[in-house]
This record gives C-alpha cells, sequence and structure tokens, in this order.
C-alpha cells in the first residue's frame, strides 16, 4: 500500500509532533508532505524521514517569522496534488486537509479545526499585535475561513482526538469524526520516588496557554515552580515571575522525563482540546492541576488522578494548588490511567480505521 502523510509545518516541536512520530512508526517509508520545515527545531532522529516541504519553505524567514505568511498556507496546499497513493493521511491544524488527492483515499486525523480562523478572538486576543495588523485581520481571516471550509469537502473521513474537537469538527464543516485518542508514549516514564517538591509547567510558551496564571499563583503562595519550554511569551512571563519561578528552557525528551518523575504535581492551565502532558505526568505517578475545560475533562479524573479548577483565574489555580496540599494520590492509579491513552492503542485503532476504510467496511463520509 502506497502512503502519504501531510502535517500543517514542521518548524516547532510538540504534541503534534509527537502525533506524527506515532504515525510515522506505522509507515516508516511514506513521505511527508508539509508547508514549511525547519530541520534544526526537529529531533535528530527526523533528519532520516523523507520530508518534503512546500515551495513557501523558500520564502525568506519563515521559519522564524511565519506568522506574517498566514495568507500564503491555502496557496502551499492548493499546488499540492498528491496521485498514486492508496491512502493520503492528513495530520491537520491548519490547512493541511486541503491538499489535493485525485486518487485513493484521503484521511484526516484532525487535530483541530484552525483556532486562529474559528476562534480567532479567543486566541489572539493575548498575541501582541499592532492596531493595522488587527484592522486588516478580519477580512484576511475570512477569507481563509471561507477555503477552509469549501477544503474540509476534499476529506473522505475525519478522524480527531477529542469530545471537544469531533463537536467543533460538526459545527464548523458538517461533517462527523471518529475519536482515536492522540498516543502517549508510557514508556518513556517510570513513577519516581515520593512526591517532589516543585510544580512543573512543560510547553510551548505562547499566551493562549495561560502559563502567566501557573507564575502568579505560585507567586502568590510562594511555591517553587519550574517552567520548561520557550516560546514568544517567554520575557513577558520572566517579568511577571517572582523568586520561586524558575525558567528551564527547552530540555530533551530525557531530561523532561526526569523533570515530570521529580515534580509534585504538573500545571496544565491553558484550554487545550486534549493534551498529551497530562498524560505523561500521570505516566509517572504525577498528578495534574488542570483547567476544568476541553480536553483536561477527558484526560484528568478530578480527585482521583488530579485537582480541576473551575474558573481560568489566579484565585481559582491558587485555591486548586492549596487543595493539592491536603490530598495524596496512589501513583499506581494514575499510571494505569494514562495506559489507557498509550500509543500503542492509538497504532492499534487507527490501523483499525485505515483498514475499514479500504476495504469498505466503514464507509467514509
Amino acid at each position: 500500500m502506497r502512503v502519504a502523510l501531510v502535517c500543517s509545518w514542521l518548524n516547532q516541536y510538540g504534541g503534534a509532533e509527537r502525533v506524527i512520530e506515532a504515525v510515522h512508526e506505522m509507515w516508516p517509508e511514506a513521505p511527508i508532505y508539509t508547508s514549511i520545515h525547519d530541520p534544526g527545531a526537529m529531533p535528530d532522529a527526523w533528519r532520516r524521514w523523507d520530508i518534503r516541504p512546500s515551495w513557501m519553505n523558500r520564502l525568506p524567514g519563515v521559519n522564524r517569522r511565519h506568522q506574517l505568511y498566514l495568507p500564503l498556507y491555502p496557496f502551499a496546499f492548493e499546488t499540492m496534488t498528491l496521485p498514486g497513493y492508496d491512502l493520503v493521511l492528513s495530520i491537520s491544524s491548519g490547512f493541511a486537509t486541503g491538499v489535493r488527492v485525485p486518487h485513493g483515499l484521503h484521511l484526516s486525523y484532525c487535530l483541530t479545526p484552525p483556532r486562529f480562523l474559528w476562534g480567532y478572538q479567543d486566541y489572539l486576543e493575548r498575541e501582541p499585535m499592532a492596531a493595522w495588523q488587527r484592522a486588516l485581520l478580519p477580512p484576511v481571516l475570512a477569507g481563509l475561513r471561507a477555503w477552509d471550509h469549501r477544503t474540509a469537502r476534499r476529506v473522505d473521513h475525519f478522524l480527531t482526538t477529542a469530545i471537544e474537537v469531533q463537536r467543533r469538527i460538526r459545527d464548523i464543516y458538517g461533517r462527523s469524526a471518529t475519536i482515536i485518542h492522540p498516543p502517549v508514549d508510557t514508556d518513556r516514564f517510570q513513577i519516581g520516588d515520593g512526591p517532589g517538591d516543585y510544580l512543573l509547567v512543560v510547553g510551548r510558551l505562547v499566551p493562549y496557554r495561560r502559563i502567566d496564571l501557573a507564575v502568579a499563583a505560585c507567586n502568590q503562595l510562594e511555591l517553587p515552580l519550574k517552567i520548561v519550554g520557550q516560546g514568544r511569551a517567554r520575557e513577558g512571563l520572566e517579568a511577571l515571575a517572582g523568586p520561586t519561578v524558575e525558567f528551564l528552557g527547552w530540555r530533551s525528551d530525557e531530561e523532561t522525563a526526569r523533570l515530570i518523575e521529580g515534580c509534585r504535581a504538573l500545571i496544565f492551565p491553558g484550554l487545550e482540546d486534549f493534551g498529551i502532558t497530562p498524560l505523561e505526568a500521570q505516566a509517572a505517578g504525577r498528578p495534574v492541576v488542570a483547567y476544568a475545560a476541553g480536553g483536561s475533562l477527558e484526560t484528568v479524573v478530578d480527585g482521583e488522578t488530579g485537582v480541576l479548577f473551575p474558573e481560568q483565574t489566579v484565585d481559582s489555580l491558587a485555591a486548586a494548588l492549596t487543595d493539592l496540599e491536603d490530598r495524596r494520590f496512589d501513583p499506581e492509579v494514575l499510571r494505569r490511567h494514562a495506559l489507557r491513552f498509550d500509543k500503542r492503542l492509538f497504532q492499534e485503532r487507527l490501523d483499525e480505521q485505515v483498514r475499514g476504510l479500504l476495504a469498505g467496511a466503514v464507509t467514509a463520509d
């Protein structure tokens, strides 16, 4: 079977890229088509992969300032025609569903309809932007939304990560989607010795993730907090941080795993569609303090594998952190919960969907 993979972009490494890794394990010979590719931002092992970026990759400074080229992404995928494949699997959080597949099955694992198009007011309200940029953005986004809605019809069948995204795909595209939870590489983690003495945040430092809430709450309670990750919000977060907050920058997978295993709890303050990191923490027997919305409602069991806080405010998170101090969690229970989302189960379910669709046992919509 000839297989091609398509993804939105490859200029930063995070949860979406872990999904791509799990899929690539299933079809290691499959080429990966994408809009832009920065090899320096990807793990070394990726250098051996067959990655084929679009013409956008030749644009000046595209990997550093990719947001400036937002209107061009649809053209990159419109000009990407992939004949001769039995299966084209797009892993998309923006625009990759628009690739042209004249023959064969186009299956999309939709991480989300693009947040910056369909929830742009909430997504961009915390992004630094000049007044003229905010004035120009609405008509540009309206055109991109029309394109995104139209090209979603090119997909034969949608898969997705979670109930919230399934609802969004139905409401925005008018399409049904089968849920397969994203893969968690639980083998990377082992249960540490006793609860650690610090709280932890892991992820890209961007405004919508609301890491500012974690910093402010730990300032208020004078709790030790370590932050792993890089991103454009780091300077502002450092300005907000008190003496108990430590920024560790980028860390390798091995270093990050050890930091997770040694923490008291992971803080997950953003509204995420799913979120792999909370399950990685649970695989290490560590509880999660998370905002009670989106994917956290599917990955964190309140009072059993963590503490959910109801409002996205400093006081609400601070109350949850105070509550955490009086709770004890069974690390074995936490790890068993995480194993329900293990990478092998993801691969088995994806393989089952592909085989069923190709055989006609599962109907493409």
